[in-house]
């Protein structure tokens, strides 16, 4: 009766369950990890496991890898969950470990989601990790230098996981189509260039992409034939379950770049309404938010400037917020950032500045650095005299000097041409007054 019970448990779970790989072998990416001869193959292999983090984004083989750990180890195995498990589950997960070492029997503990621990539950881990009682695997969507605590991290080797290429997705979708734990042995009629969208809308995620497979399958057209039943996906039902339409694109190719293109240039030409169409193109056709905020940005200084310095507030607050929330909740905040951009005065006097800058500073590379803003922290720098006649500004009246900073062949170049719009005049009022005051007093 527990046999059959399990059986059918397994036959009702979700086509991404069923067809989770057992073995490296069935493992889809990550080749540069996992791939014939590759690091972390040999180590799976030779049972030879210390402490690591896999980091990742959601769907990529993170569970996965510790599960086909699991299977090969000779230790014993925990899987601990960061969002069900607390300091008394901890602790008592550990004593347990320790009885095992003691014992000469390995324990390797698997955390899901470890960033969700915080430092308190991270450091119960630490003095075990340390004595070896343990090997911790950790599994991560979040940055570890960022979420795990630093004592803990050094101990582990981190491990980072890419997003499945649009190739693996594909050939994953195929093995669901045949694998006899999948929808092998049924007739399913679906065209290569519908796998192509849903591998597509996946983005990378192989769990998104299978749940996508099974539910337009499921919703797909039934006939009876003379072997049995057929089920046809159409690209209207594909359509239908994924809400994408035409707004599916390769975000690797031409059209990601169109898009994004035409976003920047609408909010260049303050042009809300074109800037916020482009904006929703291209998140609901699957875009990464993070990605069009860091445009948004580069954008609040290269084409906003200090013609209103708040722009650059703003498109860090909107990228914090797509971090912490994602999609779809954060498309408000893209919204709000991408017509803070469309309606805040322009100027590119800062992108113009460096671009001059630079051009300087690639062709002109051995200037040195006046004596007179040289640090002299030593006996010998002071007697070169490093550091000799600096003139501290804080100590004038007008917090103003007429001490030279630039290299001598450099005297008189001027890279920042203010614009003159929004504050960005008052900058340029501010500097008319600054190289005014100098050219007074210049000796």
């Amino acid at each position: 009766m527990q046999q059959m019970s399990l059986f059918n448990m397994d036959s009702e779970q979700p086509l991404a369950a069923r067809l989770r790989p057992e073995t490296l072998d069935e493992f889809v990416g990550q080749q540069n990890l996992v791939g014939p001869g590759k690091i972390l193959r040999r180590l799976i292999e030779s049972d030879n496991i210390s402490s690591m983090i896999f980091y990742g984004p959601p769907g990529v083989g993170k569970t996965t890898l510790a599960q086909i750990i699991a299977k090969r180890t000779r230790s014993e195995f925990i899987n601990f969950s960061a969002v069900t498990s607390g300091i008394k589950e901890i602790r008592t997960v550990m004593q347990q470990a320790e009885q095992n070492r003691i014992y000469g029997e390995r324990t390797i503990v698997f955390i899901d989601e470890i960033h969700r621990f915080n430092k308190a539950q991270q450091d119960a881990f630490l003095p075990f990790v340390e004595k070896g009682s343990i090997t911790l695997i950790g599994a991560t969507t979040e940055n570890p230098s960022f979420e795990v605590n630093g004592a803990l991290l050094s101990r582990c080797r981190v491990f980072v996981l890419h997003e499945l290429t649009k190739e693996d997705i594909m050939s994953l979708l195929k093995r669901a189509l045949t694998d006899p734990r999948g929808f092998g042995g049924k007739d399913i009629v679906i065209d290569d260039e519908l796998l192509e969208m849903i591998a597509v809308f996946s983005n990378g995620d192989a769990r998104s992409a299978l749940s996508t497979l099974e539910m337009v399958v499921l919703n797909g057209d039934t006939e009876e034939t003379g072997a049995g039943e057929r089920t046809t996906v159409t690209r209207d039902t594909l359509e239908q379950c994924i809400s994408k339409k035409s707004l599916l694109y390769d975000k690797k190719g031409e059209e990601h770049y169109n898009l994004i293109s035409a976003l920047h240039k609408s909010m260049r030409n303050s042009d809300p309404d074109a800037a916020v169409y482009w904006l929703a193109r291209m998140l609901e056709a699957g875009e990464d938010p993070l990605y069009v905020a860091r445009r948004v940005v580069r954008f609040a200084s290269e084409d906003v400037g200090l013609a209103d310095p708040q722009a650059l507030v703003q498109a860090v607050a909107a990228y914090q917020a797509c971090h912490f929330i994602g999609m779809p909740e954060c498309s408000v905040n893209l919204t709000q950032a991408v017509i803070y951009m469309s309606v805040a005065p322009k100027s590119n006097a800062l992108d113009a500045a460096y671009i001059a800058a630079r051009g300087d500073a690639l062709t002109m590379l051995a200037e040195p650095v006046p004596l007179v803003i040289r640090n002299g922290v030593t006996k010998l720098m002071r007697e070169m005299d490093y550091g000799k006649g600096y003139q501290y500004a804080h100590d004038t009246e007008e917090k103003l000097t007429n001490m030279q900073c630039m290299p001598d062949n450099l005297i008189g170049r001027e890279y920042y041409t203010p614009a003159g719009m929004g504050r960005e005049k008052d900058f340029k009022e501010r500097l008319e007054y600054i190289k005014k005051w100098k050219r007074d007093h210049s000796s």
